[in-house]
């Protein structure tokens, strides 16, 4: 009797395996691409780690209902349009990135498979998307809205630091997002009566400390850095840079914050990539890209480091503080 029930099992389990080994074979096991800017293989980043929570909070599960091909750039940008033509070359069912490279060179590698983006900038005036309501083509997702909060990442850090006149703003003069970013900031310091200067450094190998005595010749008072690839992939530098400059400092993301950074005022990045999950999970159930409206978040999270604060000798003002959404102590 219990041969007879071992012997019913093990072809159960070789049926099963055959099953899914067919399964994947016939494509029923959905493949998806994943194309990160700034991570590597063996420090993925926070945004994998939250599209991956987001994928097992809607049932998907790596390797057993979905298999995820992650591509990892290292933040050298020049690679991405290679990793998206590997990736397309695999026939993935969807494309999901998030670095303006990643969405430009998705949306010219493939005009049939789906882009789901996780962009920085304004998707419409980029010209990815037709508009945010209904999208069109192949690509939709989400808009972080980054470039929108120039402004406010200014006032705040013109309220932190009362008396700021000139403030250096850090960028990657070879990723052309860093030039229209550095424009938004131009357009909102003039009402707030702030003089800005360009701190520039190049790929692949930026001269952080070239950049910092730059700030230092030019009598900079505070800092603001342009969040791309190449710093994202380890912002502690920076941080770290700017503590030891006793330069108040502001950034694009919490990233940076937690690693030492003063102040930040974006979207949730976690939410965002979680986000991107459930248009990966609508888009294998049938529904079209250009039929997903593109969504924008409608809470930003402003940070701030009071240990930063303290090591650069800054009091922090109690009206200020109180607008904080969380307080690293």
């Amino acid at each position: 009797m219990n041969r007879k029930v071992s012997c019913l099992a093990l072809v159960a389990m070789i049926f099963a395996l055959c099953f899914s080994v067919e399964a994947q074979q016939s494509g029923r096991v959905p493949r998806i691409g994943f194309v990160s800017a700034s991570g590597d293989a063996n420090n993925p980043g926070s945004n994998v780690e939250a599209f991956r929570q987001g994928l097992r909070d809607l049932g998907y599960f790596d390797g057993k209902n979905i298999l995820v091909e992650y591509r990892y750039a290292e933040g050298n940008q020049d690679r991405i349009p290679g990793l998206v033509a590997e990736l397309v070359q695999l026939k993935v069912e969807v494309l999901v990135v998030g670095a303006q490279a990643s969405i430009r060179a998705a949306k010219n590698a493939t005009r049939t498979i789906p882009i789901v983006m996780v962009s920085s900038v304004d998707p419409v005036a980029a010209g990815m998307v037709d508009s945010l309501a209904h999208p069109g083509g192949n690509i939709t997702g989400l808009a972080r809205l980054t470039r929108d909060l120039s402004g406010k990442r200014l006032e705040l850090l013109k309220e932190a630091v009362p008396g700021i006149k000139r403030v250096g703003v850090l960028r990657d003069t070879d990723d052309p997002a860093s030039s229209i970013a550095f424009k938004e900031y131009e357009a909102a310091a003039g009402a707030l009566k702030i003089q800005l200067q360009s701190l520039e450094v190049q790929r692949p190998t930026p001269d952080l400390e070239a950049a910092f005595h730059t700030a230092a010749k030019g009598r900079v008072s505070a800092l603001i850095t342009i969040r791309n690839p190449l710093f994202s992939r380890d912002p502690k530098p920076i941080a770290d840079l700017a503590i030891k400059n006793r330069l108040p400092s502001m950034y694009e993301g919490s990233d940076y914050v937690e690693v030492g950074g003063l102040m930040s005022y974006a979207s949730k990045d976690a939410e965002q990539w979680r986000r991107a999950a459930y248009y990966v999970d609508r888009i294998l159930k049938g529904a079209k890209p250009a039929a997903l409206p593109v969504e924008q978040p409608t809470k930003f999270e402003f940070i701030i480091n009071l240990k930063a604060a303290k090591q650069i000798g800054l009091t922090i003002p109690p009206n200020v503080l109180a607008r904080a959404d969380r307080v690293i102590k």
